[in-house]
């Protein structure tokens, strides 16, 4: 599997036939995934680094360097890396676990190994309550779950057996033709609409292209012949949300339908629960008026919680109904009234200025975070003249959740350091935000953002990346300035992809200026959230809120998967071309077209009969491909890049983060170096020109010493 052993053409020798003379340990009994062995031989290390291919080849059917002797035998791997056998040591030691050595040898074991589909369908059988004969029951629901690692592919959803026509299907999200992708479910629902008196039985089968080809469910159900009524409501709960105390919710209201024969007549209305005192009922529904067959009534509920925290409730309907009482479960949350404001950025370091010079401005940005709308009272700014309040649009009033902008300039006109106090005087408690500078009589660097953001990221699939923003850093003073820290912080960093040319610790000349660019890559559904943040080296601070949506993968929907979704080639000298695989999965259950790739640094897509067809492709559920990627340095330095994978997805796209570094390659006269060894060079392409001389050679040695002992 490749590495480094010795030194010389001897090392070379003696690492081959180490590999090709290793020893056969005991069969492994345990389970094992082959599926992610081949990604392990393919790719290497899920931390990066040299992979099983670059020096066994494509696939271990073809024996490369006797790797066969490792196939279901964890073992020999573990055994061939502890003893640095042709350098596996120096490349792979603590970079398998054993459950990663496991799965390897499994694909060793079985190179040909493809993705299957596995179909579970549960419960095994619906059983109805009984129904007046014509009249239709609730749905009952089934779930196919597919336990496999390929797509599965329904074929037909259909009833069968003797009362199938007293069942039908509708609803649920399992269709005629659908892809299941691995490790997703669909439901189907069945209804009961009986013919006949008695017992009636079905059968719900779903046909597909996993093992057995088919699954089914049993159904069962009673038909009733006297006539009666059915009660069905269009809501099985209300949630009120977030309430104040001591005021009342708007009216939720609930449709109740009596789909039966007879008359519905209602026994009581009522709720129930701990909190059942704080909920105000009515509509037409009532016990004194019976509902007609196919006619409908409403219940409304209103809720006026009296202390904070949660609170729930149920509404009960008892009635005559076939299908026995219904009930809607009541819910919410109270607290009291609360008025609140937040400041961002929190302080506001304007960092060095030249006196005498145009201001310099920044920005805070005010925020409702209460529950009630609160009321300004006054804005202003104390202990500094040189710092002043310029246009900002902050009204008497702030809606619930709403923003609005405080610029503040900065122009000192001696020297010394400032420190003054923004303050906000509302029904909130009061806020300040600590302003500080310096004036200086030098002369100095000036930064300024082209934007003071919150910046607000499209809803983003999670596992996808949004489009990137890119924000634009100025030096508009007159000396050089260097960027101190350049970081992301707050709730979700993770969440969110920071690159441009702004670095740390780089130097922005005067009148010159970078770019941040900044995107969405959700990690989870839900609100994500993160701050920028920029600190120069003369003391001024600047953050950038961030913030977006991630969105679960929807059902019928394409989901792109990458894996990694970022790669260090490490060092490499000029003239090598190391290449890294990125595996491309669909994992939703639709389609998914990959329009392009776009490349940026000296990164580009190489064409491999093993990888990813030409683009545009057309992933289906469950399938993969790999992406086979090119490091191609030219000067030397850091390199960085990205690959921008253009799909159908929520976001549109996702990005691969690229980075390397290249070194000059030697000079001719050089010492010579050994880079390699063994039975596979772990030269920093990972590409080793002599394998095949040594094997024969190797080879040669032995016929000529096993003649010699004749």
């Amino acid at each position: 599997m490749g590495g480094t052993m010795g030194t010389g053409l001897a090392g070379r020798m003696a690492g081959a036939v180490l590999i090709i003379g290793a020893a056969a340990a005991a069969p492994h009994a345990g389970a094992a995934d082959a599926l992610n062995g081949r990604n392990l031989y393919l790719n290497g290390p899920v931390t990066g680094g040299a992979s099983c291919a670059s020096c066994h080849g494509a696939s271990p059917a073809a024996n490369v360097n006797g790797i066969t002797r490792a196939a279901n035998q964890p073992s020999v791997i573990a055994n061939a890396i502890a003893n640095n056998r042709g350098g596996m040591g120096s490349l792979f030691t603590g970079r398998f676990s054993s459950t990663e050595l496991e799965d390897l040898a499994a694909f060793i074991g079985n190179p040909n190994v493809t993705a299957a589909p596995a179909a579970s369908l549960a419960p095994a059988s619906l059983t109805f309550t009984g129904t007046a004969i014509g009249q239709t029951s609730g749905p009952l629901s089934t779930t196919l779950s597919n336990t496999g690692s390929a797509a599965l592919n329904i074929g037909t959803i259909a009833l069968g057996g003797a009362a199938a026509g007293d069942y039908s299907i509708g609803g649920g999200t399992c269709a005629n033709g659908a892809a299941i992708a691995a490790g997703a479910s669909c439901t189907v629902q069945t209804s009961f609409r009986p013919t006949a008196a008695g017992s009636r039985a079905a059968t719900l089968t779903i046909t597909h292209n996993a093992t057995g080809g088919s699954s089914s469910v049993a159904l069962s159900g009673t038909g009733n012949s006297t006539p009666q009524a059915t009660i069905g409501l269009s809501a099985a709960t209300i949630n009120f949300g977030a309430q104040l105390t001591g005021a009342a919710s708007a009216p939720s209201t609930v449709t109740v339908t009596n789909s039966g024969q007879a008359t519905l007549t209602f026994s009581s209305i009522a709720v129930g629960g701990a909190n059942a005192g704080i909920f105000t009922v009515g509509g037409t529904c009532a016990t004194a008026t019976p509902v007609a067959a196919g006619a409908s009534c409403t219940v409304t509920v209103t809720a006026t919680p009296t202390a904070a925290g949660a609170f729930a409730g149920t509404l009960t309907l008892a009635s005559n109904a076939a299908n026995g009482s219904a009930g809607v479960g009541l819910s919410g949350t109270a607290s009291a009234a609360a008025p609140a404001v937040t400041a961002t950025p929190s302080a506001i370091a304007f960092g060095a200025q030249t006196v005498n010079t145009p201001a310099v401005a920044q920005t805070v940005v005010l925020a409702n975070t209460g529950n009630v709308v609160l009321n300004i009272a006054s804005i202003g700014v104390t202990g500094a003249a040189s710092v002043t309040i310029a246009g900002s649009d902050c009204g008497n009033t702030l809606a619930v959740g709403a923003r609005c902008s405080v610029p503040l300039r900065f122009a000192p006109t001696t020297a010394g350091a400032i420190a003054a106090t923004l303050a906000v005087a509302s029904n909130a408690a009061p806020l300040q935000v600590a302003v500080t500078g310096t004036g200086s009589a030098q002369a100095v660097g000036v930064p300024v953002l082209s934007e003071a953001g919150p910046i607000a990221f499209a809803d983003t699939q999670v596992g996808a990346t949004a489009a990137v923003h890119t924000t634009t850093f100025n030096n508009t003073g007159t000396a050089t300035l260097r960027i101190a820290t350049l970081t992301l912080g707050g709730a979700n960093p993770g969440d969110f992809v920071l690159g441009g040319t702004c670095v740390a610790n780089a130097q922005v000349g005067a009148g010159a200026s970078c770019t941040l660019t900044t995107a969405l890559r959700p990690t989870a559904a839900g609100a994500r959230s993160a701050t920028l943040m920029v600190v120069t080296d003369g003391g001024a601070q600047f953050s950038l809120a961030l913030g977006g949506n991630g969105v679960a993968v929807a059902a019928g929907a394409p989901a792109l998967g990458v894996n990694p979704q970022s790669f260090d080639f490490g060092a490499v000298t000029i003239g090598a071309t190391p290449t890294r695989r990125f595996t491309l999965t669909n994992s939703g259950s639709a389609a998914l077209t990959l329009s392009g790739a776009t490349f940026s640094g000296p990164f580009a897509q190489v064409t491999d009969s093993t990888g990813c067809a030409a683009f545009p492709l057309t992933l289906n559920p469950g399938a993969t491909c790999d992406l086979v990627v090119r490091y191609t340095p030219v000067n030397p330095g850091s390199n960085s890049g990205s690959i921008v994978l253009n799909a159908n997805v929520a976001g549109g796209s996702s990005t691969i983060a690229l980075t390397g570094q290249a070194t000059a390659a030697p000079a001719a006269n050089a010492t010579p170096q050994n880079t390699g060894g063994g039975g596979c060079s772990a030269s920093q392409d990972v590409n080793d020109p002599m394998l095949a001389f040594l094997v024969l050679l190797a080879g040669g040695v032995i016929f000529w010493r096993r003649k010699r002992s004749t």
